[in-house]
Order: C-alpha cells, then structure tokens, then sequence
C-alpha cells in the first residue's frame, strides 16, 4: 500500500488525468497575458510538470514546485524546461520578490486545511513575489457544497487502462462541516490481481467571501472571482473568452494582485 497511489506513480496519473490541449496551462496563460504580468512564474504544486512545461515553452521563466519527489523526478525527466524544487505549499521561501506570478491549479491551494496553513501559503507567495505580482488559483468551489448534495449522495466508480492493466477507484466524498474539509474516501482495484489500495484525503472547503477576506488581509487586491469558464468546468473555458460574473458553480477561480508586500 502507498501513500498516494497517483502522487506515487505520476505516469498513471497522467493516464488517469489526461489533459493532452494542457487546457490548465493555456488558462493560466491567458490570465497572465491579460493582467500583464512579468515572464517569471512559480507553479506551486506543479504535479507532474505539464502545465510548468507548458508555460515555459510559452516564454516564462518558469519554476515548478511540488512536495512529491516522485512528481518532480517525473516532471524533470519528461516536462523539460521549467527548474523544479521540492517546497511545501504551507510555508516556503524560494527567495525574496524572485517571482512575477504564483500559479497554484487544480486544487492544489486546498490542501492547506487550516486557517494557519492558508496564512502560511499566502504569505510565502507574499514573500516570494515582486511588488505588483499576481497570484492566480483554480480549486473547488466550497459555495457549491451549500444545499447541494449532488456529488455526495452517491459514491463515483470511475475506470481506465494504462500499460495493460485496467485500473478502477471508488470515491465518496463526504463534508466535515466542523473543520469545512472536503473528505475523499477513494478504494482503488486492479485486474492484475493487486490487493486493494485504499486513500484518504482532503480539501479545504473555501467560500468566495472568505477568500476575499485572506487575500486582502494578507495584501492582495482580488481583480477576478469567479466559478468560469475555467479549465474544469463544463463547457470548459476556450481562447477568447472572459471571466464570468457569479461564483456559484462548482469551480472557483481567481486572480489576485499583490499590492502590499509588508509582513503581519
């Protein structure tokens, strides 16, 4: 048993998360080219590298930056370009105003559980940028989970083949209003006759009020807040489109820009 079945194994991630047109990157692009910002850019919680590539061959100068060795080793070997270092997304210090944008997709932010976890993140992105640097984030949406049960009610089974073997999870999600985590129970089986693995984890659940409030008090000015068009939403977002108005859906994204750099 591992501890991330995907984390540990960043090839079948990618088969189990395709994302062949780096649909994540393009968007991420698009918000860079549209709010101006500089060619120097951290992917916090950069995985397996994809979009890090993806935005380097676009002309950043790009760091990529996971807490997962395996993910890194992956992303080295096979997504050339960006450099990519081991940091953890609660608290890091990759330099002081080294970074022109902070890009953190697909979640990524919401493994900081805790209010002091969340501090420590936008702090060291605080840290890291140069004045005027923005931060641009795409997660899950915690307003969507209010009266909805819809992804709760039933446990999702999901299947795929990779290298012969075909591989099939179980994920139920469950909401702990006390901590406001997203909990993901997920059961994973084979056919090439490997005992059942079975994982843990969690996201936090943030509302688009109380992420205005972290990024102001920590010194950000919010210039987009919105639940799409986005990389994950249905219809996903295209070239050419803007940011919608509401945050009501199941994705959020947003677009922040560092105006104080001072500490608390």
């Amino acid at each position: 048993m591992t501890d991330n079945l995907l984390t540990d194994n960043p090839a079948l991630y990618e088969a189990r998360f395709p994302d062949p047109g780096r649909l994540a990157g393009r968007w991420a692009e698009d918000c860079l080219r549209r709010h101006g910002a500089g060619k120097r850019v951290l992917d916090m919680g950069c995985g397996t590298g994809r979009d890090a590539a993806w935005l380097h061959d676009a002309g950043r100068e790009v760091t990529g930056a996971d807490l997962s060795g395996a993910m890194l080793a992956h992303a080295r070997a096979h997504h050339p370009g960006p450099e990519y270092v081991r940091a953890d997304l609660h608290g890091f210090d990759l330099g002081h105003g080294r970074f022109d944008a902070v890009v953190c997709l697909d979640s990524a932010l919401l493994y900081c559980h805790t209010n002091d976890q969340l501090d420590g993140f936008l702090s060291s992105c605080r840290r890291a940028l140069a004045p005027g640097g923005l931060l641009v984030a795409e997660m899950r949406n915690g307003a969507y989970f209010l009266g909805r049960t819809d992804l709760l009610d039933t446990p999702r089974a999901d299947e795929f083949a990779w290298r012969g073997t075909v591989h099939r999870s179980v994920t139920t999600l469950t909401v702990d209003r006390t901590d406001q985590l997203l909990r993901r129970r997920r059961v994973w089986t084979a056919d090439d006759g490997s005992a059942p693995v079975e994982q843990r984890s969690a996201w936090r659940l943030l509302f688009p009020q109380e992420l205005r409030h972290l990024l102001a008090a920590h010194g950000y000015e919010v210039l987009e807040l919105h639940d799409g068009p986005g990389p994950r939403t249905e219809p996903p977002w295209q070239e050419g489109l803007l940011p919608g108005r509401t945050t009501d859906a199941d994705r959020l994204h947003v677009v922040a820009r560092l105006t104080c750099t001072t500490t608390h």
